[in-house]
């Protein structure tokens, strides 16, 4: 059995298991919701695809979109939503005083407000959230959102490294204008893609994750570079990697 179908029929299994009926996936028109979107799709359960943009870039919207629109082509069982959430994200943001508006908390709330929306679907759809994210993203430097994306029932692709969603995703035919964005959280205004917000590359951030033991001697600049900007986000991160502190009494 091929990796894809080995998780298509994990993900079934543990539906099944779990007396559910329904998986939810927030589309976001990236490569790994895509992905993990249709391989809950070939399960031939129901698979409800969200799409909730949020000040978004019309580009991010039109291919998440697209994709949902060529999965629905393939598989009867899948149910497409497109959720505006601006408004509401605007108008929670006038209840919290102006003087918290930090950018980066602002972004994640973004990605809070779509997790609390996929909730409420499978809430009323006897459904899973799905997760999104890849080995690098959940294991390596944490580039999620606590309680955000990060907030899920079950990861079929979080074992999976970056290159190797990319080549299960071109097996499964996932269409071209997903493959060669460039990925993004999609959580910004300015649309800035992943890479600009680590200074790496997912390539050089696979390298990094199974090079950390290197002997520092060996290595070029970049690679140095790159070492160190993947040890200061892993380490910046690991709160929403571990479990939460718990005080033990004695």
């Amino acid at each position: 059995m091929n990796l894809q179908n080995e998780i298509s029929s994990w993900l079934d299994t543990y539906l099944i298991k779990s007396k559910l009926s329904t998986f939810v996936v927030g589309v976001s028109g990236g490569i790994d919701s895509a992905l993990t979107s249709t391989l809950c799709a070939m399960t031939g359960q129901k698979t409800i695809l969200v799409i909730m943009p949020i000040q978004q870039n019309p580009n991010e919207t039109d291919r998440a979109e697209k994709h949902c629109n060529w999965l629905s082509s393939k598989y009867h069982n899948v149910e497409i939503l497109k959720i505006d959430l601006t408004n509401l994200y605007l108008e929670y943001l006038k209840t919290i005083p102006v003087q918290f508006h930090n950018q980066l908390a602002l972004a994640n709330t973004r990605a809070r407000i779509r997790m609390s929306s996929l909730y409420l679907i499978a809430g009323g759809s006897k459904g899973i959230v799905v997760g999104t994210g890849n080995k690098i993203e959940d294991f390596g430097v944490g580039f999620f959102t606590k309680y955000g994306d990060g907030g899920v029932d079950i990861s079929p692709i979080a074992d999976l490294m970056k290159s190797e969603v990319y080549s299960v995703a071109k097996d499964l035919g996932i269409i071209k204008e997903i493959l060669d964005a460039a990925p993004t959280d999609g959580l910004w205004d300015d649309g800035r893609t992943d890479e600009e917000q680590l200074g790496v590359s997912y390539d050089e951030l696979e390298w990094a994750m199974k090079n950390t033991d290197n002997n520092q001697m060996d290595l070029s600049d970049r690679e140095k570079e790159v070492l160190s900007i993947y040890n200061n986000f892993r380490y910046s991160n690991l709160h929403k990697m571990i479990p939460i502190p718990i005080f033990k009494r004695k």
